[in-house]
Parts: structure tokens; sequence; C-alpha cells
């Protein structure tokens, strides 16, 4: 039997979405410099992260 996991809180969402706007920032900043796989590699980890959506108005290309 799995003990269900306990809802995250605010501060956790926070850390996420913090989380989520640094690799936003670190795959457009690789993209820019012409680092296109390390752009992916900063979209796949974005990726993996619980939720997996980008925060209102962020973009992972």
């Amino acid at each position: 039997m799995q003990t269900p996991l306990p809802a995250p809180s605010d501060g956790d969402k926070t850390d996420q979405a913090a989380i989520m706007l640094m690799l936003a920032y670190v795959e457009a900043e690789c993209r820019r410099l012409g680092a296109d796989a390390a752009a992916r590699y900063a979209a796949m980890a974005a990726s993996l992260l619980p939720g997996r959506g980008a925060p209102p108005g962020s973009t992972l290309h």
C-alpha cells in the first residue's frame, strides 16, 4: 500500500515557478548564443519538473 504524497505548499509552488522561469531564461540565452543542444537540455529539464507547465507568460522554446 502506497502512502499518498502531501499536497504541495505555496512555498513549493513558488519554488517550482522560479525554477521554471530560470530554465526558460537559460534556454533562451543558450539559443541566443547558438548553443542549441544546451537549450534542448534546459527544455528537457523543465519538462521533467512536476506539473510540467511553465508559469503564465513564460515560454519554453
